[in-house]
């Protein structure tokens, strides 16, 4: 597969995760705001800082109000990252590789561009947010859906399914250290009902929350629910799951192409090093500093794979 077309599947399949990663961002800052309404400017500017927004939403607001941040990773044409700005750059990497997508995929992903382009045309009200993330979430599932059931195991699919992991990674690691590192108000509210609070609100930001009560019960556990988030391999946004799955789909990649590379041995010592556990010993670390060298790894993993594979964006 040419170089461009297998860049453009993973960068199309980033972007779509992407998105909806950052619908559950703003659904966390949200829930998270609700709770503590006196502190809810600290909390939107800690969303902004986690999706690596802020300097530029400062460039054009001077206060951390709810409907400004929201407006502005949604739909904000001022903001490259914004939702918006992020499904045209997937539609528009999916019409480059259009002759390595199938019909249903490709309509997936115009219909999605074109959803929520109609959805995002106006300011989102406060009330409307939540149906409005809920759309966007649904929107990256039905693509997603149309990849797994119609996409032939090639390469193609492989790249494609590298980008949603790698991106889903990425996302599960700042969301939790949203919730850790910039949320937390003191070290004095862990255990408390507060951090009980925000950690459930972490779970339901990843559509985790039913799924933890199946493995844990009622306990909600700063150490359990990070246990479940980061090792935990039958969690489909864990670490260790999109790690597992990275691995799959760069040893597929090496068989195919018939050469070992340096992004598959990247992604074996991400998995064997960041996650043996246990989560003991992570915390004992510092969680903030664990997740911060994930997410450099993470990263550089990324960079080694359009490296290897010779991708043009």
């Amino acid at each position: 597969m040419l170089g461009k077309t297998a860049g453009s599947l993973f960068w199309m399949a980033r972007y779509l995760e992407r998105s909806e990663n950052n619908a559950r961002l703003i659904d966390a800052g949200f829930r998270i705001a609700l709770t503590r309404s006196q502190t809810a400017p600290a909390e939107w500017r800690s969303i902004l800082e986690t999706a690596g927004v802020d300097q530029a939403f400062l460039a054009t607001h001077d206060d951390y109000s709810s409907a400004r941040v929201v407006d502005f990773l949604l739909r904000d044409p001022a903001n490259p990252s914004s939702i918006l700005s992020i499904v045209k750059h997937a539609r528009d990497n999916a019409r480059t590789a259009r002759t390595a997508l199938t019909r249903e995929v490709w309509e997936a992903v115009n219909t999605s561009w074109m959803t929520l382009t109609d959805l995002l045309k106006r300011p989102v009200r406060e009330d409307d947010l939540p149906d409005v993330l809920a759309a966007i979430r649904q929107q990256s599932a039905q693509v997603r859906g149309a990849l797994t059931g119609t996409m032939l195991r090639n390469d193609g699919y492989n790249f494609a399914r590298l980008g949603t992991f790698l991106e889903r990674a990425d996302n599960t690691a700042r969301i939790l250290d949203v919730k850790y590192y910039l949320l937390l108000p003191s070290v004095a509210h862990i255990g408390t009902s507060i951090d009980n609070v925000q950690w459930e609100t972490i779970l339901r930001s990843v559509s985790a929350h039913r799924a933890y009560r199946w493995l844990y019960g009622a306990e909600i556990s700063a150490l359990k629910i990070a246990e479940f988030l980061i090792l935990y391999g039958q969690m489909p946004r864990s670490l260790a799951f999109c790690c597992a799955k990275m691995q799959d789909n760069l040893a597929w990649l090496q068989r195919g192409y018939g050469e070992e590379t340096d992004a598959g041995r990247i992604a074996d010592a991400l998995c064997r090093q960041k996650l043996a556990g246990p989560i003991q010993a992570i915390f004992d670390g510092g969680l903030h500093e664990y997740l911060t060298d994930f997410l450099s790894a993470n990263s550089a993993l990324a960079m080694q794979i359009e490296r290897d594979y010779r991708f043009v964006e």
